[in-house]
């Protein structure tokens, strides 16, 4: 996936808002969208699995006199030039509703807008960690677009983003991260669309988009990239009008690969629930919830869903192989019983 060109830290900011662009926010995203490659979707293979390897998981800030000397240079795009930030106490905490991360505001922006998909945020980024796949210092990024959403840093970053006004900035905190809080200052953005603004061509254009993506993620051995894109790609689909898209079912089905080797069966029988609410005789949901529910010790599920598999494709090698397991890990499961019911009444 191509990301946008990011100027680097130092250069002149050439960032300008959409009015001086003389293009409408729709136009905007849909050049953004259409200059971007679609890459030829490989078919994801066919999941082997043991329901013991089903059930494993295969992810220094600078000084605030820098940032506010590099924030005054940051050429406004949406919002009043002329409103100057508020300072805040250190008791605004903004917790995001997924319990992902808390913002502590250090100063208010100004204005109510906010970015939505599309906008193009000029942002200063500190204290990311090594690896987190998000540069140092000061760089463009676009809602919704671009390969920095992939990593778990890029996710928070674009959640925080969502809930920032102009000028705000903010420090990331994150349950469970030992290491100091991270920064972000939005210095301004243009005008983007909410999702449900945009037409459904639209939205099923961008959807294709994130599966190409979650596709080649997944072949190269990142289940929990490949999950984001999915997932991404759902939640634009979802929006749109009865019956719906169908590649929702091949969605639901790839998402449910993904999280067995996240060692997550109890998200991909879900998955896996819902792919074949649409599609009935889908057989790789068949067969992912056949392996989930063998990792969950359901025995009798998984071993009808094993079957109805081979019951259409009886030589599918993955399926009978998965089945034997399944079999005998029911016989130990009815020998533990028998011996703990001869010591209970023995």
């Amino acid at each position: 996936m191509e990301t946008l060109p990011i100027p680097l830290a130092g250069e002149k900011d050439t960032f300008e808002p959409q009015q001086q662009r003389g293009r409408s926010p729709k136009e905007s995203l849909n050049s953004t969208t259409q200059t971007r490659q679609q890459p030829q979707e490989p078919e994801v293979l066919e999941l082997r699995m043991s329901p013991a390897a089903a059930s494993q998981t295969p992810e220094t800030p600078q000084g605030a006199g820098r940032r506010a000397a590099v924030l005054e240079d940051a050429v406004e795009s949406h919002g009043s030039a002329g409103e100057k930030p508020e300072p805040l106490g250190a008791s605004d905490l903004w917790a995001c509703p997924d319990g992902s991360f808390v913002k502590r505001i250090i100063t208010r922006g100004h204005g109510l807008d906010k970015p939505k998909l599309g906008s193009r945020c000029r942002v200063l980024a500190l204290g990311f960690p090594l690896g987190s796949g998000l540069p140092e210092g000061w760089t463009e990024l676009t809602m919704g677009l671009g390969s920095w959403r992939e990593g778990t840093w890029g996710e928070l970053t674009e959640k925080c983003l969502e809930s920032m006004c102009q000028g705000e900035e903010a420090e990331l905190q994150l349950p469970g991260h030992s290491g100091p809080p991270v920064r972000l200052t939005l210095a301004s953005f243009t005008q983007g669309q909410d999702s449900w603004e945009l037409e459904a061509s639209e939205k099923e254009a961008l959807a294709r988009q994130e599966r190409a993506r979650g596709t080649e993620l997944f072949r190269a051995g990142n289940p929990e990239g490949a999950a984001r894109c999915y997932g991404r790609a759902l939640r634009l689909l979802l929006t749109l009008p009865p019956p719906g898209s169908p590649e929702r079912t091949a969605l639901h089905a790839n998402l449910a690969a993904c999280q067995l080797l996240l060692g997550q069966p109890h998200l991909a029988a879900q998955s896996c629930d819902r792919a074949l609410e649409r599609e009935p005789g889908h057989l790789k949901a068949l067969y992912r919830r056949g392996v989930a529910q063998a990792a969950l010790g359901n025995v009798e599920k998984a071993t009808a869903d094993l079957k109805k598999v081979l019951a259409v494709d009886p030589k599918n090698r993955a399926a009978q192989e998965e089945l034997g397991k399944v079999i005998f890990q029911g016989k130990k499961q009815d020998a533990g019983l028998a011996q703990g019911l001869r010591k209970m009444f023995g």
